[in-house]
């Protein structure tokens, strides 16, 4: 499985600072990857053998150590770090508050990581959920205890910043100040700043409203299935359905969902109106010349990076196209509707895999990447990284986390699956990620950019995906697995790059003074739909409603970061595997696995060898998708199925 989730919030990373919003130092990454996973059967988690579950004791021996850890932060650290307040003046002062906050985080990172860990075994647990919620609270008192480093730094000339960033004594912080340099000119008066301040709660209304019309206030309607019984509709079984044989299941589950969606559609257009206009005031509030430029400041990313992702998979379209054509001879039908997108060409081969034989298989797929991560893969498995299997009330999904002060951890509910085996190999490239940039960089510096995040855990998924291929039983299971490689890069890049721009599109629209209604969001989407899809695809009415379905258009030009990560991977690994000098390209990866955020994300990505700023990697990615269908269709014609 690719992720198609999103960055996870379940940690409250703690932060040195906070520019315009934007969290400079992440240093406890959570990624959640799946919101829910095939079962095994609930066992009891006290019936699953130690070795299938991680080992918190490594962190707090006695939840009394945490307890203690508490108290000695809320109590002392954080009036503390409140003193300084006022006080920086020079580099001395500066460095003294710097040294402090990153203690404290690293103290406040494991604290957090612990508690929720723990309340993830097992969400009865009642004391592991106190902690967390007192975890969560304190972590409120400290952001709140150094929310005047921030504005404090900025308030110095550009000359004392550029001589703060020139300060040998500073150097541990020389990105971070410089980071914080870029945003100056974007920076308010006092006055106004307290202003957009206080409209902090007002920011998340259309997300938080958005996510209460769509989870808590709307009821998906009752269906009949394909046994003809009544059946309650819900999000998860809805994605089931999409994958059945029958059509006409298929196409009732659709129309009853989207019906659903068209009743409200002027409500979910006026929220996300709502979204996008937020997006736009900040931005014109802050001086940047669009909602984008502002999104992508954070991470210095240049605009082009966005625009060029586009424009390069706008010029291959017809490779996509073409893969649609070959569902629609697959499936044996006039016009493919959205309804048909989801489900497998090849039939399941049902491949069970035990843990053990998906553990050797990941092992085995990324040896590529040399003998120091197979080193790092084998103390994960023999080490007490990873929790296995489901059990009764344990959190759903997969993630990987940690702390800064710890080794990564890694959640799964292994299932004997394909899937189950992929999530693997995707969660342990965070985690391998997060081990090497923790024991290279400072806790500053550690944090990996989300536009880099899922770089490591795709070019797992592309490693172990192709050995399995190349290792496959036979056809049918080599077919399996292409089908399933393709489907990916399909969700993971081009429907994201779709959505992507959908979303610059709105707030362009919006940017010229145009209004969004929910006639004009579903034109646009009716549009961009043809356009990506081809003429063997129908958009049916209720088609052009799925925009409402999509949370992430509530977080700002996030979901580009599926598809450049996707892009860059592809390049990485076939670097590694098929270059001319596969040595110095591991090395080059390794080394940005230790990166961290010593640099800004597209650098560190040049100094691997993937340059963002050029179409190289879509081109790459899409001709590459390209050879895969061209292999599917091959292979089944060769079996007579088309």
């Amino acid at each position: 499985m690719w992720c198609k989730g999103k960055f996870c919030g379940k940690a409250i990373a703690t932060s040195m600072v906070m520019v315009l919003g934007v969290t400079l130092l992440m240093s406890s990454n959570c990624y959640a990857d799946t919101d829910t996973a095939p079962s095994l059967g609930q066992k009891n988690r006290i019936n699953i053998a130690e070795q299938y579950k991680w080992k918190l004791e490594n962190i707090y021996t006695v939840d009394t150590e945490w307890d203690a850890e508490y108290s000695k932060i809320k109590d002392e650290y954080i009036p503390r770090i409140s003193q300084f307040k006022g006080t920086l003046k020079n580099a001395d002062t500066l460095l003294e508050c710097f040294k402090l906050s990153d203690e404290i985080g690293r103290r406040m990172d494991k604290l957090y990581v612990y508690a929720k860990m723990k309340s993830d075994e097992n969400q009865a647990d009642s004391a592991a959920t106190e902690r967390t919620s007192k975890a969560q609270m304190l972590q409120a008192q400290l952001s709140v205890a150094t929310a005047f480093i921030s504005p404090e730094v900025l308030g110095y000339s550009e000359d004392s910043i550029v001589g703060y960033i020139d300060n040998p004594k500073l150097g541990n912080y020389k990105h971070m100040l410089e980071t914080l340099l870029l945003q100056k000119k974007h920076v308010l008066s006092n006055a106004e700043e307290e202003l957009l301040a206080s409209m902090g709660s007002m920011a998340v209304t259309s997300s938080e409203t958005y996510n209460k019309l769509r989870y808590a206030d709307m009821k998906l309607p009752i269906i009949k299935d394909d046994q003809g019984n009544d059946l309650q509709l819900s999000d998860s079984i809805y994605s089931v359905i999409l994958e059945n044989k029958d059509r006409d299941y298929r196409k009732r589950a659709f129309d009853g969902v989207f019906s659903e969606y068209g009743k409200y559609k002027n409500t979910y257009a006026a929220i996300l109106s709502g979204e996008v206009n937020k997006n736009v005031f900040y931005a014109k509030a802050r001086k940047y010349d669009s909602a984008l430029e502002a999104s992508l400041a954070g991470d210095n990313i240049p605009v082009q990076v966005y625009d060029s992702l586009i424009d390069s998979t706008n010029a291959h379209l017809n490779v996509l196209q073409k893969y649609i054509g070959l569902r629609k001879k697959v499936l044996g039908v006039d016009k493919v509707h959205l309804y048909d997108m989801y489900i497998p060409l090849v039939e399941n081969n049902n491949m069970s895999v035990s843990f053990d034989d998906a553990k050797n298989g990941v092992i085995d797929g990324l040896k590529p990447f040399g003998a120091e991560y197979q080193t790092i893969l084998n103390r994960a498995f023999n080490e007490r990284w990873i929790d296995v299997y489901p059990a009764e009330n344990k959190y759903t999904g997969s993630y990987q986390w940690g702390a800064y002060d710890t080794h990564p951890y890694v959640l799964l509910n292994f299932a004997n699956t394909l899937e189950s085996e992929l999530a693997m190999a995707h969660e342990l490239g965070h985690a391998v990620n997060a081990y090497e940039s923790n024991s290279t960089q400072s806790y500053v510096n550690s944090g990996v950019p989300i536009f880099n995040a899922e770089v490591a855990s795709t070019c797992n998924e592309f490693l172990v995906t192709d050995f399995l291929i190349k290792n496959a039983n036979d056809d049918n299971e080599k077919l399996y697995l292409i089908n399933k490689l393709i489907e990916n890069i399909r969700g993971t890049f081009f429907t994201q790059v779709m959505y992507s721009e959908f979303e610059k599109s709105i707030h362009d629209r919006v940017e010229k003074g145009e209004a969004l209604s929910a006639d004009v969001l579903n034109g646009i989407w009716k549009d961009l739909m043809m356009k990506y899809y081809g003429s063997d695809f129908e958009a049916d009415e209720y088609a052009s409603l799925w925009w409402s379905r999509i949370p992430h258009f509530y977080m700002d030009f996030y979901v580009y970061k599926y598809a450049t990560a996707i892009a860059a991977s592809n390049q990485l690994v076939n670097g590694m595997v098929n270059g001319d000098d596969k040595n110095r390209e591991i090395e080059k990866y390794l080394e940005f696995l230790k990166a961290g955020s010593s640099d800004y994300p597209i650098e560190t990505l040049k100094k691997a060898g993937v340059d963002m700023t050029t179409s190289q990697p879509v081109d790459n990615l899409i001709n590459y998708f390209d050879k895969l269908v061209n292999q599917m269709e091959d292979i089944l014609h060769n079996q007579g199925k088309i």
